[in-house]
């Protein structure tokens, strides 16, 4: 069964873990958050906590885009000098705090799909926690660029919270390296748990769900949300699951699973893509290129990328894990045609379209069959129209948060307003 997240926080005097302090959650209201939620949220902005000085944990995680980059980047620049840049492009922060860890047969919120790979964090769902996902790029010598648990260590000894850190996890939290760097991602972890600006289901969807005024869904929208429901069509909610789910969590739009697409191979944009004499040299292939799911045993998995949540997708600028998509409504379009036109999505080499161009040939039956990838012939009709795309983009920009009902005109004040005209 899936299991709701609970901050992994080693053991602090229930004292201290009763002190709050207001704390700006970045939605326009003030919240309490518990000292190492207090520590954590000092540690997600400074930026002393990195190789070059320059970049912070909301460097690529930008609160003001819904903890998402907002650049265009396919893929963001980091390391000692901010010039090296990474492999896969950088999902958002938000609607993670219900996110299992990850399993190779875990149960599908829906209740009804078959188990299967999903859960965890990152695009192959290697860090089972946000504590564990938050190490990755605090060490990863193209990220943060920190040159070890003790160089992350030091630099937070030297911060002006400090004592803050102290207050939350001890006089002593500084006497061992380990256990102070684990409390550092404890207390991101507990940061992006308790502040609401993660997590604040402000969208005009949710306004709609609750039946609450300013939520009525226009025409478009309307029409949108059937396609994303129709099995025949967009079959979006296959999984972008929408419904009630783990641990008491709604509409989270996935189903945490993993799935291979065949996205195209971005050669612009990822060097290490690149072909060298016409040949690729390197594949991403997700699942199959964790540490613990080695070749051959996981050659299943190969090609399959955790299904991110819908939340705020209308507010980013690249799709999917490599960012090859530049734009929402061509990543809709991908789902549509990749079948009937692969010529528009992937290369074409002798006359020969080469489709699924960034997943070896041996591993191309790991691609899901579902609709609306179905699989159907080049030059027979896509299962969306152009139609069914533009309405699902505007169903998908009813999802994006800190949404402002327009101003509601009532009856009642007109009426008032004329009859102290006539009198």
């Amino acid at each position: 069964m899936f299991r709701m997240l609970r901050p992994a926080l080693r053991p602090i005097a229930v004292g201290l873990l009763t002190l709050a302090a207001c704390a700006w959650n970045g939605a326009g209201a003030d919240t309490a958050l518990s000292l190492p939620a207090q520590v954590g949220r000092q540690i997600f902005f400074d930026q002393s906590l990195s190789g070059s000085g320059q970049m912070s944990c909301a460097s690529c995680h930008d609160p003001n885009n819904h903890y998402a980059p907002s650049n265009a980047l396919a893929v963001q620049l980091g390391g000692p000098g901010l010039n090296q840049a990474g492999t896969r492009a950088v999902p958002t922060l938000t609607y993670k705090d219900y996110t299992p860890a990850y399993a190779d047969l875990a149960d599908n919120p829906d209740g009804v799909s078959a188990p299967g790979p999903g859960g965890g964090f990152t695009w192959d769902g290697r860090a089972a926690t946000l504590a564990a996902q938050a190490q990755i790029p605090l060490l990863s010598p193209i990220e943060m660029a920190n040159t070890s648990i003790q160089d992350v260590v030091n630099k937070l000894q030297k911060t002006s919270y400090v004592a803050l850190f102290q207050q939350a996890f001890g006089a002593n939290a500084f006497s061992d390296p380990n256990t102070a760097f684990s409390d550092a991602l404890a207390a991101l972890q507990a940061y992006q748990l308790e502040d609401p600006s993660f997590h604040p289901y402000t969208s005009k969807y949710d306004l709609y769900s609750s039946n609450k005024i300013g939520g009525t869904l226009t025409a478009a929208e309307a029409r949108g949300f059937a396609v994303f429901q129709d099995p025949a069509r967009g079959n979006c909610a296959a999984c972008h699951y929408s419904g009630a789910g783990v641990g008491g969590a709604v509409a989270q739009f996935t189903d945490y699973s993993f799935e291979a697409i065949g996205v195209p191979r971005n050669m612009n944009d990822i060097a290490a893509n690149r072909l060298v004499h016409g040949l690729p040299v390197f594949f991403d292939m997700g699942l199959c290129s964790r540490p613990d799911h080695p070749l051959p045993a996981s050659a299943p998995y190969c090609g399959m990328f955790k299904t991110p949540t819908l939340r705020n997708v209308a507010s980013r600028k690249v799709f999917f894990h490599n960012g090859q998509i530049k734009s929402l409504t061509d990543a809709i379009r991908f789902y549509a045609t990749r079948d009937t036109n692969p010529e528009l999505w992937y290369p074409t080499v002798n006359g020969v379209v080469q489709k699924f161009n960034d997943l070896p040939t041996r591993y191309q039956g790991n691609i899901d069959p579902q609709m609306p990838l179905d699989g159907r012939a080049p030059g027979s009709t896509p299962p969306l129209s152009e139609q069914d795309i533009s309405d699902l983009v505007a169903f998908l920009g009813t999802l994006t948060d800190g949404y402002v009902p327009p101003a509601q005109t009532t009856t009642t004040s007109t009426q008032s307003q004329a009859a102290k005209a006539v009198h």
